[in-house]
This record gives C-alpha cells, structure tokens and sequence, in this order.
C-alpha cells in the first residue's frame, strides 16, 4: 500500500520542528487541489501518513509547510517580512503503491529535502 509521509527536521537547533501545519496539495496543470492537512507532533511527525491507499494515486504533488510561525515563536525572524514563511516543495510520483517520504530540514534562512525511506 503506498503511502506520502514527511518530517521536519531544525537541523539549526538540532531537534524536531514540533506544531508546523503542512498542507498536502493534487496538482492538475494550474490547479492546486487540498488533499490533506496535518500539525506536526513532539517529534516533528504527523501522527498519520498525509495521504495512504486509494488517497495516494500518481500524479503531481505539493507540500506547503507553514513554517513562518515555529520560526518567529523561537526568535529567529528578525526582519520583517520573514525570509521564510511558507515552503513549497513539488514533487511527482510515477509509482503511487510506494512509500514517498518527504521530509524537510529547516534552517532559519534555508532548508533542503530528498527523498527518504
């Protein structure tokens, strides 16, 4: 059964990104369609995979993960606007029966993701 999962890493502070929404997006040409939203729990995990089964089907993705806010609460957004607010990663998905686990390691002023297992 294929399955989307993620994780957020502050590899800044060396800990898990606790209550950071992410928004789990189809993408159909110009068209965003929610499929799925989430908080990250103590461990920078949803306590669910985002999308699992017949939900998960090939296609185009995106997640949206609203990161301006855990920034801000541990002090480091001194300017304003922020430098990071909300990060978007895509991402296609040829094999949906897969496990795809996407997850994201946060910098104040940068971040990066792969694909995991």
């Amino acid at each position: 059964m294929g399955r989307l999962s993620t994780h957020i890493l502050d590899t800044e502070r060396g800990r898990p990104a606790a209550g950071v929404t992410i928004e789990a997006f189809r993408i159909a040409g110009d068209a965003a369609e929610k499929a799925a939203e989430a908080v990250t729990n103590a461990d920078g995990r949803t306590d669910a995979p985002l999308l699992e089964g017949a939900a998960f089907t090939a296609g185009v993705y995106e997640l949206r993960f609203h990161v301006g806010t855990y920034l801000a609460a541990s002090g480091r957004t001194p300017a304003s606007p922020a430098f990071l607010d909300v990060v978007v990663i895509r991402f296609g998905v040829a094999a949906a029966e897969e496990h795809f686990h996407v997850p994201l390691l946060l910098q104040s002023f940068g971040y990066a993701t792969y694909r995991g297992s």
